[in-house]
């Protein structure tokens, strides 16, 4: 029974590894619907490795995201010293979370999905205060205007219905 436990696992792993493969997504189109999810880089426990589409940078992260789409009440694209970033606004109990979450894991990696695939990576720093969390993406800036709008949407539809759920 343990060996069928093991084989079955195995499987599960190997699905979704298959199906969190860094393909490139197609760039998004104003109307598109996009649900962005964070995942944690960990090197131990129930983890899957992703591929970013650009980097080609491989990381193991959690089997779960972290952050949600629920999680999630706006998106806007900012200009830092870098370039351009998402800016990612979450709900208070999603920014508490946040918080502790990355207090203990400093020094590892948010890998941020956008349709289930991988998209951008932020690596901890420090503890992330106030809900915002900052990220850059591999895609191409004019790709970015599109793609806010688009998470923003996502972010009004999934309030609207957990509102109406209250």
């Amino acid at each position: 029974m343990c060996e069928k436990s093991a084989a079955m696992m195995r499987g599960v792993i190997a699905a979704c590894l298959l199906g969190l493969a860094g393909c490139k997504s197609p760039p998004v189109r104003d109307g598109d619907s996009v649900v962005a999810r964070f995942w944690l880089e960990a090197e131990a426990g129930r983890t899957v490795e992703v591929t970013l589409p650009v980097s080609e940078t491989s990381i193991r992260v959690l089997a779960r995201p972290v952050i949600s789409e629920f999680d999630i009440v706006n998106v806007e694209l900012v200009r830092v010293e870098l370039g351009l970033c998402l800016m990612f606004q979450m709900t208070p109990g999603a920014a508490r979370d946040l918080y502790r979450l990355s207090a203990s894991n400093q020094g590892w990696r948010l890998v941020l999905f956008l349709n289930d695939q991988p998209a951008g990576a932020r690596v901890i720093e420090r503890p992330i205060e106030g809900g915002v969390l900052y990220t850059f993406v591999e895609l191409p800036d004019a790709e970015l205007p599109a793609l806010v709008q688009s998470l923003k949407q996502t972010a009004a539809d999934v309030g609207l219905a957990v509102s109406k759920q209250k």
